[in-house]
């Protein structure tokens, strides 16, 4: 059996058909899910992209132990598992924060392929390419650090000629590159490949033909990348309507040529002969506020349900006959390293030098068979010091524990007086966002704070995280 596991960063499940949006274009994503169990209460535990991986990584919990680090020399992170299991491993990423000095998450890949450019990677530094800001909004830009991040950016993507130099085609064209050269020297089993694409995340800079899908009314300067620094970036108070409905059009647009790219690695995966006998989970790192709750990107350290709710889905091999369908089930981020190793049947020592998982997740293997249907009564979210959150079916609690870290992603500015109240909110499970035109302030999943009207339900609500949170200090 081999292992493919696709991570595309910030992408939101109600940005994708298969999750309900009758208007997105995705339709080669949309097609896999015919094939697998589709996640719809998947939740990241720990946010945002560093945190995420260690937990998917190692399989154990982040929230109440670290925030925005490297891995440990004492962490076991599956690929090294994998590795040591006889899998030949691999890791294609364009996924620059994990390719920072120090931060170790190529460790237990065989083969690894940065593919290098995103956001403030410091990839062209020749000074002689200049930038010309003037054909962007400088709300890409509200403070010196955002221009330095807006302008290493646009250097990076200077020599770009057409679509295949987008790094979400260069991300698929490097695992397809590796996976043909494994069963071109005859390995089509055991090979385990994390394909780590950061689109659709920020800068959202499709070319034209998929931004148009999707245009609005907009006679400003393209936004692109939306600052997060200064007093107000970052929050709706600082764009138009009409700019919002433009930036997210812009991101509707680049999860679209994620999802073409995607279905040119799904139709490569065929070709190959190894789709049928591969488990591949195909998943998001967290969602994306697009103006909800009156935030623009995901600086701001609020893990609503825009932010926290992720994609999930998962094609098991076809020797195990699992029929396709929808998993209610609330899962979480730490769950995915144990299903794998318990899919593969990799169970206790097999040497002295032998590398075991040490997971605190559950494995969702009896979930996927259809042994058991229930793994948690609810989900966790937060951001390391920062916030704390619970999703049950219902709803969503929201509490602040006094800040007790600098926030270590983006801005230094927390509106910290707004955000000392606890929340409570009557979740929309059904909600689904309206075309970008259409958007207005409060479209969201999340409309009311009833904490002051629903206090006993809030109550218990955080008795159930903080004995949760307990258990994992």
């Amino acid at each position: 059996m081999n292992v493919i596991i696709i991570m595309l960063d910030s992408l939101r499940p109600d940005h994708l058909g298969c999750y309900g949006n009758p208007w997105i274009d995705t339709p080669n994503i949309d097609d896999f899910s015919r094939e697998c169990l589709i996640f719809d209460r998947a939740y990241s535990e720990g946010l945002p992209t560093l945190p995420v991986r260690t937990a998917l990584f190692t399989g154990r919990y982040t929230l109440m132990r670290r925030g925005w680090q490297r891995l440990e020399p004492s962490d076991k992170p599956i690929a090294e598992v994998l590795w040591d299991a006889g899998y030949d491993t691999a890791l294609i990423s364009d996924t620059y924060h994990m390719h920072k000095p120090s931060m170790a998450y190529e460790r237990g890949f065989n083969y690894v392929k940065w593919i290098r450019g995103q956001e403030s990677d410091p990839y062209i530094i020749d000074e002689n390419i200049k930038v010309d800001l003037s054909k962007w909004s400088t709300k890409n830009y509200l403070t010196d650090f955002d221009r330095m991040v807006f302008t290493q950016y646009l250097k990076n993507i200077h020599f770009w000629t057409s679509e295949e130099d987008h790094f979400i085609a260069q991300v698929v064209k490097e695992g397809i590159k590796w996976l043909k050269g494994q069963v071109d020297n005859a390995h089509k089993d055991r090979l385990f490949l994390w394909l780590d694409s950061f689109d659709p995340h920020e800068p959202w800079d499709p070319p034209f033909e998929y931004y148009e899908k999707y245009a609005v009314e907009y006679d400003g300067l393209p936004i692109i990348h939306p600052s997060t620094g200064g007093k107000r970036g970052g929050f709706i108070e600082n764009f138009t309507i009409d700019e919002v409905r433009h930036i997210r059009a812009q991101y509707a647009g680049e999860v679209s040529l994620v999802d073409k790219w995607i279905g040119i690695f799904f139709e490569n995966l065929k070709n190959l002969g190894i789709w049928e006998d591969s488990l591949i989970i195909l998943l998001s790192d967290h969602g994306e506020p697009l103006g909800e709750h009156g935030i623009i990107r995901k600086v701001r350290p609020w893990p609503y349900e825009e932010l926290s709710r992720i994609v999930l889905m998962i094609k098991p091999p076809k020797e195990l006959g699992v029929k396709p369908g929808r998993v209610k089930a609330f899962v979480q981020t730490v769950d995915i390293a144990p299903t794998i190793i318990d899919m593969l049947e990799i169970k206790g020592e097999r040497s002295r030098w032998t590398i075991n998982l040490e997971s605190e997740g559950i494995s969702l293997y009896p979930l996927i068979m259809k042994e058991d249907n229930l793994v948690r009564g609810y989900a966790i979210s937060g951001h390391y010091g920062r916030s704390w959150s619970i999703h049950s079916e219902e709803y969503s609690l929201y509490i602040w524990p006094g800040q007790m870290t600098p926030y270590t992603f983006g801005t230094n500015y927390i509106k910290e007086q707004e955000k000392m109240n606890p929340e409570l909110y009557k979740l929309d499970r059904s909600y689904t966002p309206p075309r970008p035109d259409r958007w207005e302030i409060g479209d969201q999943p999340e409309v009311r704070n009833i904490y002051e009207e629903e206090h006993e339900i809030a109550k218990q609500l955080e008795l159930d995280l903080r004995r949760v949170l307990t258990n994992i200090l």
